[in-house]
């Protein structure tokens, strides 16, 4: 049977950051990843470019049941240690809006770094295998696997959440924290598109492919960011954004025109070009398809001098304030990350450790931790595969 210091069940961005740093401490260290390669959604993340961390972590970007559990991880392994990494290997980036680092190349290359790395410390890596049974013992865990059986000491749950289940997403590591006595938060998709009712959609579905900056809002926060249509509803980063915190039957406002009085603009359009069609002067600010849009929907049209001010103010105020009722989201279908996971009060902040299992770890997309759009979540998991890393 073969023994090893640390197995981690999950090759993707925490896993391999987990292996890298025990490997560095001279552990016996297996990753088993079920998929075929490891680091899949490292692959297509950032329009395959990889948003690989962000300028600006701070711990306010992030939702958690507890907001101070990540704290202490992302403060021990920030983003210029990850920075430094990536330039270590030579992989060329640039900052492309708000912080966001992206490759210059491909996130091919975030990909094989983390393997490299992995060989270089002796990380032994096997795809197409995964843990199908655990068994506590003293110490340590017996592992049922499709390799074999196997012992550890130390056993990681890195095998993320339940978004983008095409790329091999399952609630493997919800179970095995039920099965060891974990309390599991709610879960659902962040970070999505939200859909429209049939009579909303039917009125804007023309629209598909129109983008422009927004600011939208719910209950809890806004954003400022581009929105995008879609045939099911709408996208674009500030509503993936504003997803993360909306919940089903509360009003999303978005602003069509942020930073700008639409009812006083209008009404000075209406003294400064008199005799300038009400669509053209909207697409003077507006994509040209949705002045038109709004036009028609609020039957108003011609010369904007012919126009009452009523009306004008009227329209002002719904580009200023578009509130509407979300239908629901696109699910983990589509979704970049999943909210909620492993509760955070039964995890140590500064190894991710179970309080109730020694040995157990969770680490990544499992745990109830989740950050904004721009390279939080790789953040996230760099930082808490390297806070358990250091102690498997």
């Amino acid at each position: 049977m073969d023994t090893f210091d640390t197995v981690i069940a999950g090759g993707g961005a925490a896993g391999l950051m987990c292996a890298i740093e025990a490997g560095r401490r001279g552990r016996r260290v297996l990753v088993l990843e079920r998929a075929e390669r490891c680091g899949k959604k490292i692959l297509m993340s950032g329009g395959g470019r990889c948003n690989f961390t962000n300028l600006y972590v701070e711990p306010e970007r992030y939702l958690s049941a507890n907001p101070h559990f990540h704290k202490s991880a992302l403060a021990r392994y920030t983003q210029w240690d990850f920075i430094a990494l990536v330039e270590a290997h030579g992989i060329a980036y640039h900052e492309k809006e708000l912080g966001q680092l992206f490759c210059d190349g491909s996130s091919k290359q975030i990909v094989a770094m983390l393997l490299d790395e992995c060989e270089r410390v002796g990380v032994r890596i096997e795809v197409r295998s995964e843990v199908e049974r655990i068994e506590r013992t003293a110490p340590g865990f017996k592992l049922e696997t499709t390799l074999g059986p196997m012992r550890c000491e130390s056993l990681v749950i890195a095998s993320g959440g339940l978004s983008i289940p095409k790329m091999g997403a399952t609630g493997f590591g919800y179970r095995i924290a039920r099965r060891f006595g974990h309390e599991v938060l709610p879960t659902r998709a962040g970070l999505v598109p939200l859909t429209l009712d049939s009579e909303t959609l039917a009125a804007f579905r023309e629209l598909k492919g129109v983008s422009l900056p927004v600011t939208a809002a719910c209950e809890r926060r806004g954003f400022a960011a581009g929105m995008l249509f879609t045939h099911r509803g709408i996208s674009g980063p500030a509503i993936l954004q504003v997803s993360s915190y909306w919940e089903p039957g509360e009003a999303v406002t978005v602003d069509l025109l942020p930073g700008l009085d639409a009812p006083a603009w209008l009404l000075e359009m209406k003294t400064g070009r008199p005799d300038s069609e009400l669509h053209n002067v909207l697409a003077t600010r507006l994509p040209k398809r949705l002045a038109q849009r709004l036009c028609d929907l609020m039957s108003l049209g011609g010369p904007v001098r012919h126009l009452r001010d009523r009306d004008l103010n009227a329209l002002g105020q719904r580009l200023n304030a578009w509130a509407f009722l979300p239908e629901d989201t696109e699910g983990y279908r589509t979704a970049e990350v999943t909210l909620g996971g492993v509760s955070t009060d039964e995890l140590s902040s500064s190894t991710m450790e179970s309080k109730k299992i020694p040995g157990l770890y969770f680490i990544g997309e499992a745990v109830d931790v989740t950050g904004h759009l721009g390279g939080y979540n790789f953040q996230w998991a760099w930082a808490s595969g390297h806070a358990a890393g250091q102690v498997v």
